[in-house]
């Protein structure tokens, strides 16, 4: 449990200088979460320069948090929030500011989920180097924290976000507080009574070991006490052969529940007496369910176990809508950011729009918006570096090109450049394939997705010719257009006289390899003028029509091309769809907005959780199968229906999410 935070210094004592003790040299870690161990000032830069000049802030690392105050404005930010600290020249923000400072002095803190990044800039190098070797470390130190140490650090977080004024005690004013923050619904009186309940010193406030009780208290289900109940004998605890019963039972587990039983008593029992006895209390039976032991996600899908030698085609494909966009359609910001964290939790396509920028240079940014713009090369560079520090398994960049010839050509330079021989830029073995390659074998490459000027085999075939001139080659193919997605809500001046389209650079065509995106006109002319390696894009409304009016010749087509659908033009608040009715189709890349939550992203993370995160799961048979007769709206099962019945019991004891939202556990399932 946290202590008394001390207070930070005031504004006036900024002429007292505090260095940091360097805490790697600490011999316990463990003391880390215990005592202040340094301080120092930092600055915040603003997000927008025009709004303001950077601000001198205190900062403090304390009780597994990071205090960071300026004037009155003190507000702590948990260390198990903190996915990794990040270099001064990593960050957008701070590259912008080099003139002000050198980039070793600053740093970015980056947090789970998708809360925005703090970049932070200390007042030397020497503290900057200190502030991340530090940091790190107690990042470190928490990912490798036990079931219960991380229930323990969890209470501290909420302890930090409930006791307002910092006093190391909790007022009913604050508990009340507290509750509305965790999403907690309850009716006054009946909090105020576990409140005086758990105040053990009657002193009108919980501290340490009383706000553990009412954490208690406040996550009692009767649900659980009765299904505990229901196997212990004496409602105290489960004996070995209780908990057994309770495992083959409830838990489904079969034959290994005995063996099972020894090494979740042993792991989850907090009272070595009890770990002596081979029984397990109450506490213990809560912090299984919570545990990934109780999860009720099989772990043998865990690992990669899903052979991954098939074409692409055959694979759902975990992909991003306009990927570069952290917040809405049309006033949100662009950053590279967005690759990063989409690259990151195993996302194998991402979107890149390009315009034509300043200085010869493209800029990706969502067009006739008024969306931020970022450079191309950074988002190639930050794709190059962290493609695949998730997944092994190809990634995608499905390329909306709105360039002229000289851009385009920067673009390819870029993309050769930068990415070296991650880049695919020829097939796997120099000859005309016959189907898509496999995830196996594209292996750490990465592929462009996009409009090409000619077919592969004709590519394949001038390769020992004389290849002509750029401009002859570029007038023989005037009708090879980029694909654009339309942009359905884009204001344009009427008044302004239509521009042909650019023509397509031969370069950058020659970059598309496996992945030529051409226009779906209908699945017959797909079957008639279409081969394996073209894809084609749909909008979820066109989609949503093919799949009522053709859902088997929908699922056929997905058979043996590629499929992508993206969110309605309409959807200006980067909200989504729900994806599971194209999964429904075959459709293999089914883009979804990852900077939004909800139960959209949700299903995403679901399907994408298994097969180790690579981004890649393979459909099942029926939607494999060029013969299916299955339809997504009129699905028949050779077999007779079954009904399933499933008990969820879920526990109000939930989680903290790093993006600020709540959710519940879900200890139990149980299957009859």
């Amino acid at each position: 449990m946290p202590g008394r935070p001390e207070a930070g210094p005031s504004p006036a004592d900024t002429s007292k200088r505090i260095y940091f003790r360097d805490i790697t040299k600490a011999h316990d870690p463990h003391q880390l979460q215990l005592k202040k161990w340094g301080e120092g000032f930092l600055w915040l830069p603003p997000r927008h320069l025009e709004r303001g000049s950077p601000q001198t802030w205190n900062g403090r690392i304390e009780f597994g948090h990071i205090m960071l105050w300026c004037n009155c404005f003190y507000p702590a930010i948990s260390i198990s929030d903190v996915d990794t600290v990040r270099e001064g020249h990593e960050s957008e923000l701070l590259r912008n500011l080099a003139e002000e400072f050198p980039l070793e002095q600053g740093f970015t803190i980056v947090f789970h989920g998708r809360r925005s990044n703090l970049d932070l800039v200390a007042n030397s190098v020497e503290e900057a180097q200190i502030w991340m070797q530090g940091l790190q470390l107690l990042v470190d130190f928490v990912t490798s924290m036990d079931q219960q140490e991380r229930l323990d650090q969890w209470l501290s977080d909420w302890f930090q976000h409930g006791d307002k004024n910092q006093d190391g005690r909790m007022t009913f004013g604050e508990v009340q507080r507290l509750l509305h923050l965790m999403n907690v619904e309850m009716d006054q009186d009946h909090a105020f009574q576990l409140f005086q309940r758990a105040d053990a010193s009657q002193s009108g406030t919980l501290e340490g070991e009383e706000f553990v009780e009412f954490y208690k208290s406040l996550t009692q289900r009767p649900e659980v006490q009765e299904l505990f109940e229901k196997f212990s004998s004496d409602g105290q605890k489960l004996t070995l052969l209780e908990f057994v019963d309770f495992l083959q039972e409830e838990q489904k587990e079969g034959e290994r529940a005995s063996d099972l039983a020894l090494e979740l008593i042993d792991c989850y029992e907090p009272s070595d007496s009890g770990k002596l006895r081979h029984v397990l209390s109450m506490d213990g039976f809560l912090s299984y369910l919570y545990s990934k032991d109780g999860d009720i996600f099989n772990p043998t899908c865990l690992p990669i176990y899903q052979d991954m030698t098939q074409p692409l085609n055959q694979y759902y494909i975990s992909s991003s809508h306009n990927t570069y966009l952290v917040g809405d359609q049309l006033c949100g910001q662009s950053s590279v950011e967005g690759y990063i964290r989409a690259l990151k939790r195993g996302c194998r396509c991402v979107e890149v729009d390009i315009w034509d920028g300043p200085s010869g240079e493209p800029i990706v940014y969502h067009g006739h918006t008024l969306t931020s713009r970022i450079p191309f090369k950074d988002v190639v560079a930050a794709i190059g570096q962290y493609a695949f520090q998730t997944s092994d398994y190809p990634v995608i960049l499905s390329l909306e090109n709105h360039c002229s010839w000289e851009q385009q050509e920067i673009i390819a330079c870029h993309l050769t450049e930068i990415l070296g021989n991650q880049l695919l830029s020829t097939t796997l073995d120099g000859h005309l394939p016959t189907q898509l390659p496999s995830p196996e074998e594209l292996r750490r490459k990465i592929l462009v997705k996009g409009k090409k000027l000619k077919t592969l085999e004709e590519d394949l075939e001038e390769e020992e010719e004389e290849p002509e001139s750029e401009l002859e080659e570029a007038e023989l193919q005037l009708e090879a257009q980029m694909e654009s997605e339309p942009q359905e809500l884009s204001p344009r001046s009427k008044d302004k006289k239509k521009k042909s389209k650019p023509i397509l650079c031969p370069s950058l065509s020659a970059l598309v390899v496996y992945l030529k995106a051409v226009t779906f006109y209908s699945f017959t002319h797909s079957r008639e003028h279409y081969r394996f390696y073209e894809t084609s894009s749909f909008s979820e409304a066109k989609a949503k029509s093919l799949i009522k009016e053709a859902g088997n010749e929908f699922v056929l087509h997905n058979t043996w091309q590629l499929s992508r659908v993206y969110p309605s033009g309409l959807r200006t608040d980067s909200s989504n769809y729900n994806p599971q009715e194209f999964w429904n189709a075959g459709c293999q890349m089914v883009a979804l907005n990852m900077q939004t939550a909800g139960l959209e992203m949700d299903l995403c993370d679901g399907l994408f959780r298994q097969n180790a995160g690579s981004g890649y799961v393979l459909k099942p048979d029926f939607l494999r199968d060029a013969q299916s007769s299955f339809h997504p709206e009129r699905p028949i099962s050779p077999f007779k229906a079954r009904t399933l019945l499933i008990q969820v019991l879920i526990h109000t004891g939930g989680r903290h999410c790093a993006s600020g939202s709540w959710y519940l556990n879900w200890p139990c399932c149980v299957l009859w």
